[in-house]
C-alpha cells in the first residue's frame, strides 16, 4: 500500500487588510517529499501523528507537500496558486497511490479562491478519482464547507480546544486508513450545517458549555457501526458563506445511519444556542475581578488573539493595567522598531520607549514608557510537550525584555508571535510566578500553556479584528439569517433550511 501525505494550513482572518503571502509560508513551514518525514514524523501535530499510525501497517509512506502559515490575512492569489500548483506537482510525480491522507485547517480563505481548502482538497479528489480513499484531519476551527465534505471520504477534527491532540486525530485517520485499505471498514459519512455561531469565547473544550456538545459527540462515537464523529466550532472572523458551526459522522458503509446521527447531533447544538453566546468582559471589570483572584491571574486578550490572525501589538489591557499600576505584570508585544532601540541601548540601559499599536489603530495607541532594558535574546525557543497548535520549535526574531518601575514587564518582538508555550517566557529568562497578571494574547489556545502556572483566568473583551463583540465587525458574505446574528432564525435538519 503507497499512502500519501498532503497538508495546507492556514486559518484566514478576512478582517485583516494585509494579506498572506507565500514568504509568511516559507518562514514557518514549506516542505516537500522526504523533508516533511525528517521535520513532523515525531512532532505533535496530525502530520506526526500520520507517521506514527502508518508505521503500524504494512505500507509506503509517500509525504507529497506540506505549507503552514501562522493566522493572518487572506491568502494573495499568487500565494493560492503556487501553493495548488505545488500540490499538483507533488501528485503528478508521486506515481500510483492507495489512498492519501490530508491534513487541511478547514478555514482558509483566498482572495480569489474563498474556500481554499474546499478547492484543494477537490483537486485531490480529481487527481485520484472516486475510489482513492482520502481521510482528512481539521482544525475544529474549521468553516467545514459542503465541497471539504463531499471531496473526502471521511473527516477527523481535533477534539480538544486548545488543541493538544492533534498528534492523536492524525493516527485515527491514519488507522482508519488502513483499515479501509484491508477492506475491514467502508467509510460514509454526512455533515450538518445548523446556521448558528458559537461564540469564541464559549469554545473552550473543557468547559461548559462546550463540554456538553464534546460529551454528545463522544457518545455518538460510541454507538455502533460509527467510526469517528467530530465537533466543528467554526471560525467567526473568516466571513464567508461557509462561516458557522458543524458536525459530521463518519459510518462503516450505512450513509443513512451517519445522516440520522449528523442530523441527532446538529439539532442538539442548535437546542443550545443562546448558552454558545458571547458573555463579556471589560477591560476594567477584569482587572477589578483580578485584583480579588489568585495570582498570577492570566488575561486573556481576546480582541489581539495572535491565533486569530491579529497585530499582536494591542495595547489596551497593558495601557490599563500600566496605570492603574497593577502589577507586577507581563505582557508580550509585537515591536521590532522597539526591539531595535533596546538593543541599542543596552542591558541594563534606561530607554524611553512607544511600544505596540503600531500595525493599526484597532488595537491601542502606542504605550509610552520609560523601561531598563533587562535582557536581549535571538528569539528562538522550543517546546517539547503537547501544546496548541503541535508545533515544537518557534522563532519570534530579536527579543528585548524590559521592565518599568511601576511592575511591568514588557517583551518585545520583531516577529509575530502565538503565545501557546511558557517556553516563550521561561527560556528568556522570565519567571511567570514572579507576576500577578500575565496577558496572553487569545482566548482559549494559550489555556494549554498557561494553565499549569495560572491559578485563575479571565476572558477579555478587547477592541480588534479578533473581538469577541461580534457586533464591532461587518459582514458582507456570512449566510443569513444566521443565530444570534437574527436571533428569530430557525432551522430543521429535515429540511436543512433556515428561516426567520
Amino acid at each position: 500500500m503507497r499512502i500519501g501525505i498532503l497538508a495546507l494550513l492556514q486559518e484566514t482572518n478576512t478582517f485583516i487588510d494585509q494579506p498572506t503571502e507565500l514568504e509568511q509560508f516559507q518562514e514557518n513551514l514549506f516542505l516537500r517529499g522526504e523533508a516533511i518525514r525528517e521535520q513532523l514524523a515525531t512532532a505533535n501535530h496530525e502530520i506526526g501523528g500520520f507517521f506514527g499510525g502508518l508505521a503500524e501497517g504494512d505500507c509506503e509512506i509517500v509525504p507529497l507537500f506540506a505549507a503552514r502559515a501562522l493566522p493572518f490575512g487572506t491568502v494573495s492569489h499568487a500565494t493560492c496558486q503556487t501553493l495548488f500548483s505545488e500540490i499538483s506537482r507533488a501528485l503528478d510525480t508521486a506515481g500510483p497511490l492507495d489512498g492519501v491522507l490530508l491534513a487541511p485547517h478547514g478555514a482558509t480563505v483566498g482572495r480569489t479562491t474563498r474556500d481554499v481548502d474546499g478547492h484543494w482538497l477537490s483537486m485531490v479528489r480529481q487527481h485520484v478519482g472516486p475510489d482513492v480513499p482520502l481521510i482528512s484531519t481539521a482544525d475544529p476551527h474549521a468553516n467545514l464547507s459542503p465541497l471539504m465534505a463531499d471531496s473526502v471520504d471521511a473527516i477527523i477534527a481535533y477534539r480538544t480546544n486548545p488543541h493538544i491532540d492533534q498528534r492523536a486525530r492524525g493516527e485515527e485517520a491514519a488507522r482508519l486508513m488502513l483499515r479501509t485499505l484491508r477492506k475491514e471498514v467502508r467509510p460514509t459519512m454526512a455533515a450538518a450545517f445548523p446556521p448558528m455561531l458559537i461564540s469564541i469565547d464559549r469554545q473552550c473544550t473543557t468547559e461548559e458549555p462546550c463540554l456538553a456538545l464534546c460529551n454528545a459527540v463522544d457518545e455518538i462515537r460510541s454507538r455502533p457501526g460509527v467510526l469517528t464523529a467530530s465537533l466543528y466550532l467554526g471560525f467567526p472572523y473568516s466571513d464567508v458563506a461557509e462561516m458557522g458551526a458543524a458536525m459530521t459522522v463518519v459510518t462503516d458503509n450505512d450513509p443513512q445511519l451517519a445522516r440520522t446521527l449528523a442530523d441527532e447531533l446538529g439539532q442538539q447544538m442548535w437546542a443550545m444556542r443562546d448558552e454558545l453566546t458571547a458573555r463579556l468582559v471589560g477591560v476594567e471589570e477584569a482587572l477589578d475581578q483580578a485584583a480579588g483572584l489568585e495570582g498570577p491571574v492570566l488575561l486573556l486578550d481576546m480582541g489581539d488573539n495572535v491565533g486569530g490572525g491579529s497585530a499582536a501589538d494591542g495595547t489596551v489591557l497593558a495601557e490599563a493595567i500600566h496605570r492603574r499600576q497593577a502589577g507586577p505584570a507581563f505582557v508580550c508585544l509585537y515591536d521590532p522598531e522597539a526591539v531595535a532601540q533596546a538593543a541599542a541601548a543596552g542591558p541594563g540601559a534606561e530607554v524611553a520607549l512607544a511600544v505596540g499599536g503600531k500595525t493599526d489603530s484597532l488595537h491601542g495607541r502606542p504605550l509610552e514608557i520609560t523601561a531598563t532594558v533587562k535582557s536581549l535574546h535571538d528569539g528562538r525557543f522550543e517546546e517539547p510537550e503537547a501544546r496548541h497548535g503541535g508545533m515544537r520549535h518557534f522563532d519570534q526574531g530579536p527579543t528585548a525584555v524590559v521592565t518599568t518601575a511601576g511592575g511591568l514587564t514588557v517583551m518585545l518582538t520583531s516577529r509575530r508571535m502565538v503565545p501557546f508555550s511558557l517556553h516563550q517566557l521561561t527560556d528568556f529568562g522570565v519567571d511567570p510566578a514572579a507576576f500577578r497578571l500575565i496577558v496572553a494574547k487569545g482566548v482559549n489556545a494559550p489555556i494549554a500553556a498557561y494553565a499549569p502556572v495560572c491559578p485563575s483566568l479571565i476572558r477579555v473583551n478587547t477592541p480588534g479584528v479578533t473581538t469577541a463583540d461580534l457586533d464591532q465587525l461587518t459582514y458582507h458574505h456570512r449566510r443569513q439569517p444566521m443565530y444570534p446574528f437574527e436571533p428569530a432564525t430557525t432551522w430543521s435538519p429535515d429540511t436543512g433550511s433556515a428561516g426567520a
